[in-house]
């Protein structure tokens, strides 16, 4: 049969006990569109369901509705982050400063060379009305409680040398997340701003209470 423009590509269905690949399939789809477009609104279930070579009605066995397969790109890229902040943790050389600074600086970095997906992590439009949805409150609330955590645990690292004056290391590193949150967005939606070289280690300095090195 000829193919025409809504034809939709033939796909190699999945041998028994191999369904879940067909979900990884999905959110991999999702997240090269978000890539290509940096418009979370291209990812409809159509447009998935195109990209990955199914008939749209086949993505309801793994996800009820559009907003669970955005949840699932945001799960990813949360993951993601945490990843590269945990190998930037691993590969930091020296004291517990030196960790801080490198666990920020990861953040940053994957917020410059990940735009598409930062914004839609933490941009808000893809989150729906809940009662519209199968995405649950609980849902919401844990993303990016592993990379909280990292920050989280580099500041009490230097708290506890006696190199940060935090007394509510809690607080602090909300506090902080939102310093280089608020970094990276601006650099974002700034670009011809005149940043000056050191912004980034003078916000982390402040914010975790560091001690003068």
């Amino acid at each position: 049969m000829a193919n025409t423009p809504n034809a939709v590509p033939t796909r190699t269905r999945n041998r028994r006990g191999e369904g879940s690949r067909l979900r990884d399939e999905i959110v991999a789809a999702a997240v090269e569109l978000l890539d290509e477009t940096g418009d979370e609104s291209a990812i409809t279930l159509r447009s998935v369901a195109r990209r990955v070579g199914i008939a749209a009605p086949s993505i309801y066995r793994h996800f009820p509705d559009q907003p669970t397969i955005m949840l699932a790109v945001v799960q990813q890229a949360f993951a993601e982050l945490e990843a590269t902040l945990r190998t930037a943790l691993n590969a930091a050389t020296g004291d517990d400063r030196r960790r801080l600074f490198a666990v920020c600086h990861g953040y940053l970095d994957f917020a410059h060379e990940h735009p598409e997906r930062y914004r839609t992590m933490f941009g808000g439009l893809w989150m729906p009305a809940l009662e519209d949805t199968a995405v649950t409150r609980a849902d919401l609330s844990a993303l990016g409680d592993g990379c909280l955590g990292l920050l989280r645990e580099v500041l009490d690292d230097c708290v506890a040398a006696g190199n940060a004056t935090s007394t509510d290391p809690a607080a602090d590193t909300i506090a902080l997340w939102l310093g280089l949150h608020g970094l990276a967005h601006q650099r974002a939606v700034t670009v011809a701003f005149p940043w000056p070289p050191d912004i980034a280690d003078r916000v982390i300095t402040a914010l975790a209470h560091l001690e003068p090195a």
